[in-house]
């Protein structure tokens, strides 16, 4: 079940770990029931070069991961700017690398 951040209207914040669909619970501090859900922090999402390389990662796994990364990045870029383009601007984008 996720953990919730809720603010009651007396201005007690607390946690509360509930379904989804659940109601908000009461203020555990003050029982005030009129409770509103607040974002205290955003998690970071990784993706694309960054995803699933460790802060360790070798010279052979760095490059394993700009192979897979290399190809979508130069078809998203293609699609944007057009082929004569990358060629021109990102050549090395054209090199395979297996």
């Amino acid at each position: 079940m996720p953990l919730y951040d809720y603010r009651c209207a007396n201005g007690h914040n607390f946690e509360a770990r509930h379904g989804f669909n659940d109601p908000a619970p009461a203020c555990p501090v003050c029982a005030e029931a009129n409770v509103q859900r607040v974002i205290m922090s955003a998690p970071g999402v990784m993706q694309g070069m960054n995803a699933n390389v460790s802060k360790n990662a070798s010279k052979a796994e760095l490059q394993s991961k700009w192979g897979e990364e290399a190809p979508k990045l130069r078809e998203k870029l293609v699609s944007k700017l057009g082929e004569e383009a990358v060629n021109k601007h990102a050549p090395t984008l054209n090199t395979k690398y297996d």
